[in-house]
């Protein structure tokens, strides 16, 4: 039987070296696309910034419902796995033991999910829908009632079940059935052998090129708030040239993390991260609104619970217009492009748990803890816009990026908590360059969970150039453009990903219930008959 404590297994014609460590064909091919992308932009910068203008009206009006209809059945898939037989697998084996403590579980897949983005958007997105939601209300206090549940419907359960999927997928292939820890992986119960070939290559070139854009996509926001947290702070120019200088300066800090490793490198940036966001999370929730916080946290999940079906499966039917192009269709596609990054984080830093106890984890854990954030800062936000100063909306409106610290001014000590909230998110943009240059790396060296250090390197360089370069070609409209661009394509993978899981979980709980009906594994009842036991994988009899 294949060893279930392997995670590396090399394909047919590959070449293994300690110091270059890759798949040909999707390393190459990946790479070549990604930086034939970054010769044309550069060469041709004005143009591409009128492409992406025109790209992402194309794909979002024409495809919406498309990504509307993929979250909501992988969110359903997610919550049939986690209360149905498959729970009680255990990823790794019966006998595996977790890696890492829960607190640090529960750090690194945080901070790897959406770190940046909820400082970019915490105290912007409400306040954005508040003043221009897609519902008319004459109501304040509905518009920022209803404003709080589109906020949390784009940072709630969808992200995190997308997260679930393809990351329990990787965790179970690889660390279950001893396959590469690699996207094809996922697939071989639909393809088998053929994963090694043109199919399988396809399947990680479109996750590597999705991912690589997903995360650019976090560092061009991380690296706008920054400048805008300078400028506010000492007075720097917010400009492209600023932005290319702050990006080189935040990638060399992250590719020291690289050196470093998972444990020393990211697991330490992680922690120092959930500590140094919690610390800006209680002082706003001190020296803000505190009983307005806590009365709104029940209610606005409360409001998120009983919409969720008519926002979740809304997509502007009857109104005819195309506020969701810019807000929900983009989201939707910025998970599915991060899926595949921070699919394969968490499944590389959860061996041992229980699938039951995963989904429960990546799902609901961190989506609390999103919801505990978004009030925290929306709400003290609605609270000034409503029954204080009332300048927040028109800071939103001008400049996205400045939101929060336009936001901190109403707080004492402001230029500390700016500054802090500065540093949040340049260790936040560290731990994403770190976590997905390790992702690629191992997508592009076949499934290696350790890959040379040299090949992080260069994938963390590239992710900081492809984040400049969107910058440079046309800004927020350029980012959210690449995202659905490349999600779109990967929209359909992660589908098929749900239907290959199922098929595979279905072949390894059959051998389970063998196991437990007879008390003796299929292996060692063909040695009791006198034959030799045969291969068997996903369940089945290879020499039948």
């Amino acid at each position: 039987m294949t060893d279930s404590n392997s995670t590396h297994m090399e394909t047919p014609g590959e070449s293994r070296s300690s110091s270059f460590d890759v798949h040909p064909q999707v390393f190459f091919t990946s790479a070549g696309i990604i930086i034939g992308f970054v010769v044309l932009a550069v060469f041709f910068h004005k143009s591409m910034g009128d492409f992406f203008g025109v790209l992402l009206t194309t794909f979002s009006t024409n495809a919406g419902w498309f990504f509307v209809w993929t979250m909501n059945i992988i969110l359903a898939f997610t919550l049939y796995l986690m209360f149905s037989r498959y729970g009680d697998i255990r990823l790794g084996g019966d006998d595996a033991e977790p890696d890492f403590s829960t607190l640090s579980w529960f750090a690194m897949l945080f901070s790897a999910g959406m770190g940046i983005g909820l400082l970019f958007y915490g105290v912007a997105e409400p306040m954005y829908h508040f003043g221009s939601g897609p519902f008319l209300t004459s109501s304040s206090t509905e518009a920022a009632r209803t404003a709080m549940a589109i906020t949390f419907l784009h940072w709630g359960f969808h992200p995190w079940a997308v997260y679930s999927i393809v990351g329990l997928s990787l965790a179970f292939f690889s660390f279950n059935k001893g396959l590469p820890l690699s996207i094809r992986a996922v697939f071989y119960p639909l393809l088998g052998e053929r994963i090694h070939g043109f199919w399988g290559n396809t399947i990680d070139i479109l996750a590597t090129v999705a991912t690589l854009f997903g995360v650019a996509t976090s560092l061009g926001l991380g690296v706008q708030q920054v400048n805008a947290g300078l400028s506010h702070l000492f007075g720097w120019e917010q400009s492209a040239t600023v932005q290319l200088f702050l990006i080189a300066g935040i990638t060399s800090i992250a590719t020291m993390s690289v050196v470093k490793g998972l444990d020393s490198g990211i697991r330490r940036l992680s922690e120092l991260n959930i500590w140094l966001a919690s610390g800006l999370l209680l002082f706003v929730m001190v020296c803000g609104p505190t009983l307005f916080i806590f009365n709104g946290l029940l209610e606005n999940i409360g409001s998120y619970i009983q919409a969720f079906p008519t926002l979740a499966t809304w997509s502007e039917t009857f109104e005819n217009t195309s506020w969701q192009n810019g807000w929900t269709v983009f989201y939707w596609g910025w998970w599915i492009a991060w899926s595949p990054f921070v699919g394969m984080f968490i499944a590389r830093v959860s061996r041992g748990r229980t699938i039951r106890e995963f989904l429960m984890g990546v799902l609901c854990v961190p989506a609390f803890v999103t919801f505990v954030w978004l009030t925290v800062f929306g709400n003290s936000a609605l609270f000034i816009e409503m029954f204080g100063a009332g300048d927040l909306a028109k800071a939103v409106a001008d400049n996205v990026a400045v939101s929060l610290f336009v936001f901190l001014e109403h707080f004492p000590f402001s230029s500390v908590s700016s500054l802090l909230g500065v540093l949040v998110v340049v260790c936040f943009f560290v731990t994403s360059s770190d976590s997905g240059s390790m992702v690629i790396d191992i997508i592009t060296a076949g499934g290696n969970p350790d890959p040379p250090i040299p090949q992080r390197l260069f994938w963390a360089i590239l992710e900081g150039v492809v984040a400049a370069t969107l910058l440079l070609c046309g800004g927020l409209a350029a980012l959210q453009s690449a995202v659905i661009a490349t999600g779109l394509p990967f929209a359909i993978v992660l589908i098929v990903m749900c239907i290959s899981l199922k098929k595979g979980l279905n072949e390894y709980a059959g051998v389970q219930t063998f196991t437990v009906k007879t008390g003796k594994k299929k292996a060692d009842l063909f040695e009791i008959e006198g034959a030799e036991a045969p291969q068997v994988i996903f369940g089945r009899n290879k020499s039948a």
